[in-house]
């Protein structure tokens, strides 16, 4: 059946909770120092919030391979801590390999985050080469335990497979959108860098931090923008709870770590919903963290907020080189979603048509995938501070459309599921109109014709309550992809055309 989003969250923020818990217990159980129980519990958060392979098999190796790039930039950015302008040259080198590596799909994702985040954590939990033994213990016993977590004791993933990563838009050079990026990234965490440590020598690199993380699924100028202002205003919130929380409990490891898991349980949960939110709690626990070390005061919660606003800037800067319009991105990512609709719909057709091999989950969970990428394209333009309200309009009206799509797809998904559905020579000619609008949407070499696809099995229609659901939902869909013609041919400019 199509994964509910909502208990998947749920049980893979409590997968999260248990896989970073038991790493920290296991370096704290084989009298590790502090500094590499932290090291642990972070390389276990990044194992399990970063790997997005579309398979558990492909997960598992991905999760494997992490050390290979974490290893040697751990110990470059721990032997370079001492020689600033090669550090900081060095970091530069990773962040442009990050970024670039994307290209290569969930695991190049996965890797270059890793790696970034390694260099970040020495700088961090200045860190020296005499604790690099000591340090890769603590990440390889975490990604053991998050493995052993993630595809032993609670595989998620068995009984509902994750959808596929969108590839990234298409383009060749500097055209293409991790080249683009990569070179984007790297002047805005450039900007980050030096800027930061105008404000401060010793914690710098936490906007070098936003100015990355900035970057990381964003496409356009205008996601960019809007998702820095999302952090600035998370972090602020998260530095408000910080004075009300962290800075009174002083360190006290009991209800620090209780606190720790809640943020932990907080990011992984409201990540795919909200990134302020999910700053909100990043920030939380970094107040939480270092309160164990013992250097948390209101001061420095205020120098976050400061790094945080100039790593901001500097993804701010860096996106103004070599830009991706939001109109031009905002359109891609429709277009895929369309044409996902329809090949959900086919394969759900052909499904209660008698056909076994057709499955319209996966697809259905990619549509998930492909609409929250259209939802965050389209955030510049719903954004309450932006001044164009006829853009505005037409976008919401485009994301309420986009959602009674995804909506009707659950529901002829689970139709599908049903064993007792069965044929009606109905579907075929709702199938074919759902097509037609998906073409009048779509150039017609996108998508491939329903009436291939879908095999009548007789001429006489069989009717059953399954079937007269399905129609339900495809009737829906074709009338959620007729109006969304509208606003998607109207100028961008101009105001939403009201039906005649």
């Amino acid at each position: 059946m199509a994964p509910d989003p909502g208990r998947v969250r749920l049980r893979v923020s409590l997968r999260a909770v248990v896989g970073i818990a038991l790493a920290v217990a296991l370096a704290e159980v084989l009298g590790l120092s502090l500094v590499a129980s932290i090291t642990a519990g972070l390389a276990a958060l990044l194992a399990l919030f970063t790997v997005g392979d579309p398979t558990v098999r492909r997960q598992a190796v991905t999760t494997a391979l992490l050390p290979t790039v974490g290893f040697p930039v751990l110990a470059l950015a721990t032997f370079l801590h001492d020689m600033p302008l090669a550090r900081d040259a060095v970091w530069l080198l990773v962040v442009f390999a990050g970024v670039y590596a994307r290209r290569w799909g969930p695991r190049g994702h996965a890797l270059g985050i890793f790696a970034f985040m390694q260099f970040f954590v020495t700088q961090f939990l200045h860190a020296l080469p005499a604790q690099l033994p000591e340090l890769y213990a603590a990440v390889a016993l975490a990604l053991a335990a998050a493995g052993a977590v993630r595809f032993g004791f609670w595989c998620i993933e068995r009984r509902v497979p994750p959808p596929a990563a969108p590839a990234p838009l298409p383009g060749s050079g500097l055209a293409r959108a991790t080249t683009r990026q990569a070179v984007q990234a790297t002047v805005a965490c450039a900007i980050a860098l030096a800027a930061g440590q105008l404000i401060s020598p010793d914690r710098w690199y936490w906007a070098v931090g936003t100015a990355w993380w900035i970057f990381v699924n964003t496409a356009s100028r205008g996601e960019t923008l809007v998702r820095g202002f999302r952090r600035v205003l998370g972090t602020v919130a998260g530095i408000a709870a910080g004075l009300l929380i962290a800075v009174p409990l002083g360190g006290a490891t009991g209800p620090t770590a209780l606190l720790v898991a809640v943020c932990v349980f907080g990011i992984f949960y409201t990540a795919p919903l909200s990134y302020s939110w999910m700053m909100f709690f990043v920030t939380v626990m970094a107040g939480l963290l270092y309160g164990l070390l013992g250097v948390l005061h209101p001061g420095l919660l205020l120098l976050r907020f400061q790094e945080t606003a100039v790593g901001a800037i500097g993804a701010a800067l860096g996106v103004a080189l070599l830009p991706v319009t939001t109109h031009a991105a905002t359109n891609a990512w429709i277009e895929r979603a369309v044409t996902c609709v329809h090949t959900c719909t086919t394969a759900a057709a052909r499904r209660l048509a008698g056909d076994p091999d057709a499955d319209p989950a996966p697809h259905a969970g990619e549509l998930e995938v492909l609409l929250g990428r259209a939802r965050l394209s389209l955030a510049p333009l719903v954004h309450p501070l932006s001044p164009l309200r006829a853009r505005k309009a037409r976008a919401r009206h485009v994301l309420a459309l986009l959602d009674d799509c995804a909506r009707e797809i659950r529901g002829l998904a689970a139709v599908a599921a049903d064993p007792d559905a069965s044929h009606d020579a109905r579907l075929v000619a709702a199938a074919w109109r759902v097509e037609a609008a998906v073409h009048a949407l779509v150039p017609s070499d996108r998508a491939v014709r329903a009436e291939a696809e879908v095999e009548e099995a007789d001429g006489v229609p069989r009717h059953h309550p399954g079937a007269e659901t399905a129609l339900g939902h495809l009737h829906g869909l074709e009338q959620a992809l007729v109006d969304l013609a509208a606003p998607l041919r109207t100028s961008p400019r101009a105001p939403l055309v009201p039906a005649a």
